[in-house]
């Protein structure tokens, strides 16, 4: 079974993409899941989803864990018991997951749609992409834009914040593969490094809290 790609961000931290393409008994073997998981996928009606569930308790264990190592707190952010941190995204048939021994992560996976253009206005000040070339570039940049901030709301997990109001991705080319973003919320202002690739039509970036900030 495949894993898609491995990414090392640094020594301490690690990305693992996976393309969910065997089927569900395939992914099942060698996969044993908490009841309180069980129960999870129990209840997915979609195969798909179970699919990409099966999937990422595999990109775990390319971490080194087990589904036992995983808890989730009442916000529905993930944590591993061990005291380092992961995220976990998926779209489609892509799942991934981050993990960082030094560093609070979030990571996003999104499918490049169109639809996006419609939504834009809610996440971001639209005005500030006007200068793209065309469609295809305007719709790639959003969504790296978006997949930012989804990755930001899941390292901050805090009821409230406004993708528009409370955080900020600075601007970018697609050469950089990389920028910077802050959260400003209730007083607090907050710094993160940005990552970001595109893949088979997908986009994945991943956000690492910055020291200090």
């Amino acid at each position: 079974m495949p894993i898609y790609k491995t990414i090392t961000v640094s020594p301490t931290t690690s990305v693992y993409i996976w393309k969910v393409e065997e089927a569900e008994q395939d992914l099942a073997d060698g996969i044993v899941l908490t009841p309180h998981c069980q129960n999870r996928m129990d209840g997915m009606k979609s195969e798909a989803h179970r699919r990409a569930f099966l999937s990422i308790r595999h990109l775990m264990a390319q971490a080194g864990y087990v589904d036992q190592d995983l808890f989730y707190d009442d916000f529905g952010k993930p944590h591993l018991k061990d005291g380092n941190h992961i995220s976990i995204t998926h779209s489609h048939n892509f799942t991934g997951i981050i993990v960082s021994e030094s560093d609070e992560v979030g990571i996003d996976i999104e499918m490049q749609r169109g639809k996006i253009l419609r939504i834009a206005h809610k996440f971001t000040p639209i005005e500030e992409y006007k200068t793209l070339a065309n469609t295809d570039a305007l719709i790639r940049k959003l969504t790296i834009v978006w997949g930012a901030k989804e990755s930001l709301y899941k390292i901050y997990a805090q009821q409230g914040l406004s993708f528009l109001r409370h955080i900020n991705v600075m601007d970018f080319t697609f050469e950089d593969s990389r920028t910077l973003a802050e959260i400003l919320y209730k007083g607090k202002k907050s710094h993160y490094e940005i990552e970001f690739l595109e893949f088979e039509g997908f986009t994945c970036v991943y956000a690492l809290k910055m020291m200090g900030g």
